[in-house]
């Protein structure tokens, strides 16, 4: 082993390490990785950023704002009003949604399909008597399956087509991932609908009314004459007791307590922190008059607010007629907090809720369990769950602004026929070139993009936010550090030792290890880094056995495409880990059985398809 081929693998090796860690950012790891390749000698500096004008990289940016435009529209709203049977049984129901979100990934970025379609999924669960949770997790693995139909579906498959590319052997069709796509994609569904969603765990009771969340973490504060001053904790319990709240700490002179003593008297000014779900939370306010801690700034309006405080904060002239209709207008609103949101990380006095945007922070679940942390310094974290009071004009900026979902009944999105004609007119169009051949992928989305704003179906104010700016610099990052892995024959290296240490040398057992390694990867890194490491060695691996390396492009892809393990292998199962109440141990019932399922089919499809 030569000293650069031992550096690639330090470097790919403490890559994968922080990725797993999990304690950096992704795009944060792979810009490490990039670096440290530029100072070792590994990649050229003026060709450190190469990456950044990467066909695969301009082809990711433009689908997601292509997807901004189906969204922006209420396209994908009219087309599941249209698709998803009034009346059905489990059966059906299940099948027809996770279809829909299936055919939808494979024509957009399916983070958004998955966001657009979670209300529907609510409303489904309630329908069919099943938790949220068994409904979810099922229409998020059927977002998964569905990006690995189209070479627009999911980045691995624009990273493979670019890395064959790259080999000289040209770029992938539009619907050449479809022949093994679809099929992987409609056997993992129906097995899913017919028996799958059994395996989920069933978190909630079936039937309860509403979208059951899990417990939150909810501060209420004792006003001047609530009848909860003077008695105990224990007490203030026993009153609530049929309404199943808890109380977990106690705030009093701005010191908390963890868990305080049951015989500690209730005083006035005091914040009881309560383990509630919205019902609950409810109850308990009216039978001790207490009040929801609101938070905010730190001006005395912000600390004892009143009972509607999205008014005064940002003071301006308003009629009555003005005031009484934003009491009127007054919501509460429960929120999913999605991955890349620009909250995440930040608390709710970072963001400055009350004094920015006249909102306020009730509640937040975690996992289907209550944090530990002060409500007004506590770091948001994707898959959260915020309980938000506020006018409803003001709560539709707020999630548009940073990329929030609202669960239940949807008031955001009237959808608009003529533009979400146009705005499927536009995507239709660009598939339509790259697969005639009359313009490369990136070009042809590019078109799209332009088209979208020229249209207004996309507004040139949100096309920079409509991209996943994190995953467009991993991408960027990744793909000279791959090529390093390359240029320094670390790649075949790797490659020969699996074929004759693993594979023993035999082209399908070599294939069927590509997949499952992919598969393994996947699930505890992001799907794009892990396509970024694993092309090149399969491009090596084919050609030490000196078959086609089609077939083993393509198993990357699919294994990319199939996280179902594990909440952090990709971000759709990131997203339903609060709203289903999940536990990290979760996801591999059902998601083992799936991924057993996607190499029994895929396999011999690989062979039929692309023979070796």
């Amino acid at each position: 082993m030569t000293p650069p081929q031992m550096f690639i693998f330090a470097i790919l090796a403490a890559t994968m390490a922080l990725f797993l860690w999990g304690r950096f950012r992704h795009d944060i790891v792979a810009l490490m990785a990039l670096m440290a390749c530029v100072v070792a000698g590994l990649v050229p500096a003026v060709e450190a950023f190469a990456g950044f004008g990467h066909p695969a990289v301009i082809t990711v940016a433009c689908v997601l704002v292509l997807s901004q435009g189906l969204q922006n529209t209420g396209a994908v709203d009219w087309l599941a009003r249209t698709v998803l049977p009034a009346e059905a049984g489990r059966l059906t129901g299940m099948a027809a949604l996770m279809g829909l979100g299936a055919v939808l990934s494979g024509f957009m970025n399916n983070v958004g399909a998955m966001a657009l379609l979670m209300p529907v999924a609510v409303q489904l669960s309630d329908r069919l008597q099943l938790t949220p949770g068994q409904v979810l997790m099922p229409l998020a693995f059927g977002t998964i399956l569905g990006g690995m139909t189209t070479l627009i579906g999911t980045p691995p498959n624009l990273i493979a087509s670019g890395f064959r590319a790259e080999a000289g052997l040209g770029h992938f069709a539009m619907f050449d991932f479809a022949p093994v796509g679809v099929a992987v994609a409609v056997a993992g569904v129906a097995f899913v609908a017919l028996i799958g969603w059994r395996l989920v765990p069933a978190r909630k009771a079936s039937g309860a009314e509403g979208f059951e969340t899990g417990a939150y973490m909810t501060e209420v504060r004792v006003p001047e004459g609530s009848k909860a001053i003077g008695l105990t904790l224990r007490q203030f319990e026993a009153e609530i007791e049929d309404s199943a709240a808890q109380i977990v700490g106690l705030v009093r002179n701005e010191v908390r307590m963890t868990a305080p003593h049951g015989g500690r008297r209730i005083r006035e000014g005091d914040i009881l922190v309560l383990e509630a779900d919205v019902e609950t939370l409810a109850k308990a306010l009216s039978v001790f008059g207490i009040k929801l801690e609101e938070q905010g700034g730190s001006s005395e309006a912000d600390e004892q607010p009143d009972a509607k405080p999205a008014k005064g904060q940002e003071p301006k002239e308003t009629s009555e007629d003005d005031d009484s209709k934003r009491d009127v207008d007054i919501v509460l609103r429960e929120l999913a907090v999605l991955p890349g949101s620009s909250i995440v990380g930040r608390s709710a006095s970072d963001l400055r809720l009350r004094t920015r945007y006249g909102l306020n922070l009730l509640a937040v679940s975690r996992e289907g369990h209550p944090p530990k942390a002060r409500l007004r310094t506590l770091k948001v974290k994707s898959g959260d769950l915020l309980l938000m009071q506020g006018p409803a004009e003001v709560m539709t900026d707020f999630i548009n602004d940073t990329g929030c979902v609202p669960l239940g009944e949807r008031e955001l999105r009237i959808p608009d026929r003529r533009m979400a004609i146009i705005s499927g007119a536009i995507i239709l169009g660009a598939v339509g070139m790259v697969t005639a051949g009359l313009l490369p992928a990136a070009a042809a989305f590019m078109l799209g993009v332009i088209a979208s704003m020229l249209l207004r179906t996309v507004p040139p104010r949100q096309v920079y936010t409509a991209i996943d700016w994190p995953v467009i610099v991993l991408l960027a990052a990744l793909i000279p550090v791959a090529g390093a892995m390359q240029a320094t024959g670390a790649a075949d290296l790797l490659a020969r030792f699996l074929v004759d240490t693993i594979a023993q040398g035999n082209a399908i057992a070599a294939l069927a290890v590509v997949l499952v390694t992919t598969m393994f990867l996947s699930d505890v890194m992001n799907n794009a880094a892990t396509a970024a490491v694993l092309c090149p060695i399969a491009i090596g691996i084919a050609a030490a056995l000196g078959v086609n390396p089609d077939s083993f492009l393509m198993a990357v892809a699919i294994g990319a495409s199939c996280a179902f393990l594990t909440p952090i292998g990709h971000q759709n199962n990131t997203l339903i880990l609060g709203p289903g109440g999940f536990r990290f141990g979760d996801y591999w019932r059902l998601g083992l059985p799936l991924e057993v399922l996607v190499v029994a089919v895929s396999i011999p499809l690989l062979l039929i398809v692309w023979p070796l």
